[in-house]
Formats: C-alpha cells, structure tokens, sequence
C-alpha cells in the first residue's frame, strides 16, 4: 500500500500543506480534503471541463491531475475569483446574463473565461466558442454563456481604459 504524500502548494494565493494518496486527483483533494467544493465533478475523465481549475496560470482539468503533481504549484480556483463579496466582471456577466442554470459547468466556464480573458482582452466570438470547446453544458446551451464572456470583455476594456 502507498503511503501518502505532503504536498505543499499556493492555493488562491494562501499557502497550504496537505496529505494526499498518491493516485488521489486534484480535485479529489480540494473538494474532499481541503473543502474548497467550488470545483464541481462532473465526469472524471477530462470531457467536461466542470474541474477546471488554473495551475501555474493555465486551465486545466483537475479531475485528470493528481494531487501529487500540485506540489509547488501555484492554484487558483473558483473560491479565488471574486474579492470578498464583490463578484469580478467575468461572475456577474454570467449571473446578469442567465449564463447559468444548475450551476455544475459553471465555475468550469468561469476559470476557463479567466484563462481566455488573461490571454486575449478582446476574443471574437469564435475565439470564444473555441477557447470554451473542452467544457460542456447540459443546461443553458451556449449562446448566454458566449454572451456573458463578451460582456465581460467589454467590461474589463471600460475599466482598463
């Protein structure tokens, strides 16, 4: 039997140290041992994108990351978005939009929007529906959530300027 492992890692910018077996995934141990259960499970094999979770400043899946791998890493995670109470542009478009309805995909949308905002200010439409391909919703279809991700662009670039 494998023992388990401290893994030392910045998780929204507070370091955290936490035992882990060694084929526990990442969003095994937020969500179970951590209790950050922002980061939702959807499919566990990387098709969904509802664990999306961005490690070193890329998205990626945390159900497909063992825990392990995290070691060092800087996380950030849906509970890291918003300061306090107050909602970044990229939450509030997707709640003023109706880009939501059973919430599951959502916090997976909104990492991966952050990614895409932090790498292109002004995505086109395409760029978006491209960018948001690997994360799936059963819900609300895409028009809202592409929507919301342009209106929170556009936010972002007032605020800028």
């Amino acid at each position: 039997m494998a023992k388990k492992r401290v893994v030392t890692t910045t998780i929204n910018g507070d370091t955290h140290e936490f035992l882990c077996k060694p084929q526990q995934t990442l969003l095994e141990a937020l969500r179970d041992v951590l209790g950050l259960t922002g980061t939702k499970e959807g499919c566990s094999n990387g098709n969904c994108g509802a664990c999306t979770v961005q490690m070193d400043g890329r998205p990626v899946d945390s159900c497909l990351v063992l825990a392990v791998e995290a070691e060092g890493a800087d996380l950030k995670t849906i509970e890291g978005v918003a300061c306090g109470n107050h909602l970044d542009e990229v939450q509030g478009a997707f709640l003023e939009g109706a880009a939501l309805q059973c919430g599951i995909c959502t916090p997976g949308f909104i990492m991966q929007t952050e990614s895409l905002l932090e790498e292109n200010a002004t995505p086109s439409e395409e760029e978006i529906r491209f960018y948001l391909s690997g994360n799936l919703c059963r819900c609300t279809g895409y028009d809202k959530i592409v929507k919301a991700v342009q209106c929170a662009a556009e936010q972002r670039q007032a605020a800028a300027t």
